[in-house]
């Protein structure tokens, strides 16, 4: 039986999540809570609403939202701008979006069948050809929903096109396994190795984590290893060390590329549509100079023969796509 997934996202024609151009589908549900992420309307596995108070005509000039609302009181309104929608009650809110003329409410992921999937990748199956690339399934935690992305991916495969998962580990093998079969490579951050400190700022372990990417370099998977560099929290040289040792000794160095992501703070205005608490907030550093610090951490990852950008691509890559 087909398997639907909830997506919130599909980016064509990106460069960032695995080689060449690429189709990406983002898909709702994440287990951890981190609070440097930039897409917090990733973490419920359904659909969601926003409101963007920014973009609220008010109810006094406008209300067209409250008349088109099929449930009265769910809409919340300070000051006279829509600034929250409460998603407790399962409404559809589709009514409420169509009316507003000024795009003040937003909705977070849509069922989409395997079918409707395929129907957006084979757009640019042409491109992936020319420049090496495919399809790539990030989330959320993508293997939260892993019979669809299982299903997604042997449809993919079957008409030659190459597949990427982007996933925290953070899941159960027998998830992973499900997949395994159908996937050409792997993308996973490795945000900190003391697990007191990952349950801190992630809401959960490593343990798990790490035992599924030892498992995947037993069994010789491609994979790409990503650390989001965030301030006074994974950057420090015991945890650099760390993390250089797992990599050399536990995944016996198969680590195609080991990518470092600077800090950014991005994603705040999504925070406050979905009347969440914007974790990093209190975070402030000089932007130069952390940028000189995550490439002198590059430069100790090189030098202990571990294949290491800031970024995600080398610039011959970024040549591929301006031809």
């Amino acid at each position: 039986m087909s398997k639907d997934g909830i997506v919130f996202d599909i980016q064509r024609f990106t460069i960032h999540d695995g080689p060449g151009l690429r189709t990406e589908l983002f898909l709702k549900g994440c287990p951890l809570r981190c609070q440097w992420c930039s897409n917090p309307e990733s973490w419920k596995p359904r659909i969601q609403w926003g409101a963007y108070p920014s973009k609220c005509i008010s109810l006094e000039k406008c209300g067209l939202c409250t008349a088109a609302c099929p449930v009265k009181g769910v809409l919340n309104f300070t000051d006279g701008k829509l600034t929250s929608i409460d998603n407790s009650k399962g409404v559809d809110y589709s009514a409420c979006a169509e009316a507003c003329p000024s795009d003040a409410i937003k909705q977070w992921g849509k069922s989409m069948s395997v079918a409707e999937c395929m129907a957006v990748i084979r757009k640019d199956k042409d491109y992936y050809q020319r420049s090496g690339g495919g399809i790539t399934v990030s989330g959320g935690e993508s293997l939260m929903q892993s019979d669809f992305v299982a299903e997604l991916f042997e449809a993919c495969q079957a008409e030659d096109i190459q597949t990427c998962c982007e996933t925290t580990f953070y899941t159960k093998w027998r998830n992973v396994e499900k997949v395994l079969p159908n996937t050409d490579l792997w993308i996973s951050d490795l945000k900190q190795m003391d697990t007191k400190i990952h349950r801190k700022y992630t809401g959960g372990g490593n343990e798990l984590i790490l035992e599924n990417l030892r498992k995947l370099a037993d069994l010789n998977q491609r994979l790409i290893l990503r650390i989001p560099v965030i301030p006074n929290v994974n950057d420090d040289p015991v945890n650099i060390k760390a993390t250089a040792d797992f990599i050399l000794n536990d995944l016996h160095g198969r680590v195609e590329t080991l990518q470092l992501l600077s800090f950014m703070r991005l994603g705040v205005e999504k925070y406050k549509a979905l009347n969440i608490p914007y974790g990093m907030e209190g975070v402030h550093f000089d932007r130069k100079e952390f940028q000189a610090h995550v490439e002198q951490i590059a430069d100790y990852f090189n030098q202990r023969g571990i294949h290491c950008l800031v970024g995600t691509k080398d610039k011959e890559v970024e040549a591929v796509k301006k031809n």
